[in-house]
């Protein structure tokens, strides 16, 4: 889901699981890769609401795509 919007993520099991570990009930997401690009709290705020409306469907991946582009584009 977050990745047909071009925000990677990965799986990760997360501290007291009561499930195996080979169910992988969290999600990480890495903040080094955006960091580096000099984003800030002001995008960090931007790419956890753009992540929120994907997963809460409250945008098309179309529309969430726009926003991804439109941010990421002021730091190549």
């Amino acid at each position: 889901m977050l990745d047909e919007i071009h925000i990677t993520t990965n799986k990760n099991t997360i501290p007291f699981e009561p499930q195996s570990p080979f169910v992988t009930s969290g999600l990480r997401i890495g903040t080094p890769a955006v960091t580096t690009k000099g984003m800030k709290e002001a995008e960090m705020s931007e790419l956890a609401d753009i992540i929120d409306c994907s997963l809460s469907k409250k945008q098309t991946e179309d529309e969430l795509r726009k926003r991804v582009l439109n941010l990421t584009s002021k730091f190549k």
